[in-house]
């Protein structure tokens, strides 16, 4: 029996030289379809922001009289006794009133003109005053300068979002409301200032003093509920898992569903939240407080798994030449495995953080949704946050809440951004590479 010879063909000089050209083309077209799909995101990631900032920089500023007004101690104070009460509810919107009819030279007898100027001031100029005169009683009877705010269709008509090309009837500023406005305008009355009160007024069904205050608080409370709870836990869980936890059914199946609580919507982190610390524990609704926990359970997993592989990062050989000089499992861990590990527990708690602010379907579910006013003192007390604060604006019907919208999501991407900056430049700084 003969073998057989398979013969070989060989590759002459022309076929090697058009496969590597047809290897090199490959590559680019690789190259360049990667570059086509950044390019991609990146427009529309531009076009988002622009969005935002095109509509949100308004909201920065805010349409105001400077006004000297007359605080008259007969409306204010007429029986002299400095009762906080008696000031307290005081007609204040009279007194500003009164100072803008004089400002504007309106007819008292004329109710059309009382009327139209009333309009150009913001039903919030009484809270202005009271806070005032209630923080320095010596004003009473003085005359002081105010800029005493502008009412939301003045101040969007200023900022052009109300045509002055649309018939009267159609406008919600009529014509003698742009004539005064204009002239206040020229003499230097009416300006456009730094909005102070987005970030220093609490709820309000009026845009020009709705704030963000209530929002800021309840959200920093929240955050430190999650710090205090999910940190310690988290990296607790994944030391045990990681290092001392044996390898068996039972340690499987809790990785396994950690790996898959990671994955749950958070609408059902809601619910456990809203059965179990509000139903049966009777945590008070709206509190911070639940916020918290709920955000605490939902951040857990991600903290855990970034723990875990940060920890599952240290080479084996640290751990052996601590053990090897005499160290405890525990003084291993604590004193040479943790501290190398601790940038990448740091990045991913920044990370679970950052989620956790950025969350809302979960705390609309226990009543974060709530019309808070006053700001909260403590954890315990109604409050509300950033994001449900941008879904409320959202939803709300008047023009001016579109900016504040736009405002606020400005802010909160800001809060964002400065963590996931935190995250970068921990990582950068404490990092080892091996």
């Amino acid at each position: 029996m003969s073998d057989t010879v398979i013969p070989v063909h060989r590759l002459t000089a022309d076929e090697l030289s058009a496969r590597t050209r047809r290897r090199y083309a490959a590559e680019r077209r690789f190259r360049y379809y990667g570059i086509a799909a950044l390019s991609f995101a990146f427009f529309f990631l531009i076009v988002l922001f622009a969005s935002i900032v095109s509509n949100g920089w308004s909201a920065f500023v805010q349409s105001s009289f400077a006004i000297a007004v007359k605080l008259d101690r007969t409306v204010i104070d007429p029986d002299n006794t400095g009762d906080p009460n008696v000031i307290r509810a005081a007609d204040y919107t009279k007194l500003a009133r009164q100072a803008l009819y004089e400002r504007l030279g309106v007819d008292a007898e004329s109710r059309p003109e009382r009327r139209d100027a009333n309009g150009l001031l913001s039903r919030g100029v009484d809270t202005q005053l009271r806070e005032a005169v209630l923080g320095d009683p010596s004003l009473i009877g003085q005359t002081v300068s105010f800029n005493l705010l502008a009412n939301g269709d003045v101040d969007a008509l200023l900022k052009g979002a109300i045509s002055r090309d649309v018939p009267e009837a159609n406008r919600q500023v009529n014509d003698r409301q742009v004539a005064w406005a204009d002239r206040m305008v020229e003499e230097g009355v009416l300006k456009k200032r730094f909005n102070t009160g987005l970030f220093t007024f609490g709820a309000s069904s009026q845009p020009e003093t709705a704030g963000l205050l209530v929002a800021i608080v309840g959200s920093f409370f929240m955050m430190v509920v999650v710090v205090l709870l999910a940190v310690p836990i988290g990296v607790a869980a994944a030391v045990y898992l990681e290092e001392f936890a044996p390898r068996n059914r039972w340690t499987d199946l809790i990785e396994v569903n950690i790996n898959n609580l990671a994955a749950v919507p958070s609408i059902v982190f809601g619910l456990l939240g809203l059965a179990v610390f509000i139903n049966f524990f009777g945590l008070p609704r709206s509190a911070s407080l639940v916020g918290g926990l709920v955000l605490t359970l939902m951040t857990l997993p991600t903290i855990i798994i970034a723990a875990r592989a940060a920890i599952t990062a240290v080479p084996p050989s640290i751990r052996e030449g601590a053990l090897g000089v005499g160290a405890s499992k525990m003084q291993a861990i604590t004193h040479h495995v943790l501290p190398l590990a601790l940038p990448g527990i740091m990045t991913g708690t920044i990370i679970g953080l950052v989620q956790a602010l950025g969350e809302t379907a979960p705390l609309l579910m226990i009543g974060l949704v709530a019309f808070v006013v006053d700001v909260p003192s403590t954890p315990l007390d109604p409050a509300t946050a950033l994001p449900v604060q941008i879904y409320m604006w959202a939803t709300s019907a008047e023009r001016g809440f579109v900016e504040r919208t736009a405002g606020a999501t400005i802010v909160l991407l800001g809060f964002l951004f400065v963590m996931n900056a935190a995250a970068v430049y921990l990582r950068k700084r404490f990092e080892r590479r091996w």
